[in-house]
């Protein structure tokens, strides 16, 4: 499978890059232009009111969404008929839209805060990167699910997506992360 938008990006067991190393991304977008993805189970231990410039009425666990500009917020919800300007990325979950109407919603009590995922930064690609790395062997692409995408952000995520491709990717599975640690 190719990388296309609403797919899994798995980072392949050897990848060393650290930013990558272990991840799982839900590809928001794939174009011409170039790439954008949500790094799934990268949990900061940090909440959304601790990185808010304004108050806020609601708050909720906020993961690292990649390395490129991690000072921005990015999130995903179920609501695509309620929040305008979200964009579809698979069945039942939408990225983005206007915040502000988000707020709004969430402090009148019209969206539930437990159905956002808040993550700060993103993982980027500029045109033909992410193709390129996919044919050099970085990424196994898979078929993204909202039960994932809507599970709380977990570490061992990447363990247990690559354990279900069976073979010697379910060896690597339980591989630790520093062979010298062993």
């Amino acid at each position: 499978m190719n990388p296309t938008p609403g797919a899994f990006l798995v980072a392949e067991p050897p990848l060393a890059d650290p930013n990558f190393r272990r991840t799982v991304i839900l590809l928001c977008e794939h174009s011409l232009e170039g790439s954008f993805g949500l790094v799934l189970n990268r949990p900061t231990g940090r909440r959304i009111s601790e990185v808010s410039a304004t108050p806020l009425t609601f708050d909720g666990d906020i993961g690292l969404g990649g390395p490129v500009q991690p000072d921005t917020l990015h999130y995903l919800h179920p609501y695509g008929d309620e929040v305008d300007g979200s964009l579809p990325v698979v069945e039942g979950v939408y990225w983005g839209g206007e915040f502000e109407q988000v707020q709004e919603l969430l402090e009148g009590g019209a969206l539930d805060a437990e159905q956002f995922r808040f993550f700060l930064g993103y993982s980027g690609w500029s045109t033909g990167q992410l193709d390129a790395e996919h044919d050099e062997g970085s990424w196994i692409v898979l078929p993204a699910t909202s039960e994932a995408v809507w599970a709380a952000a977990d570490p061992r995520l990447w363990n247990r997506v690559i354990r279900q491709l069976g073979g010697d990717y379910a060896l690597l599975s339980n591989y630790p992360d520093d062979p010298r640690m062993n």
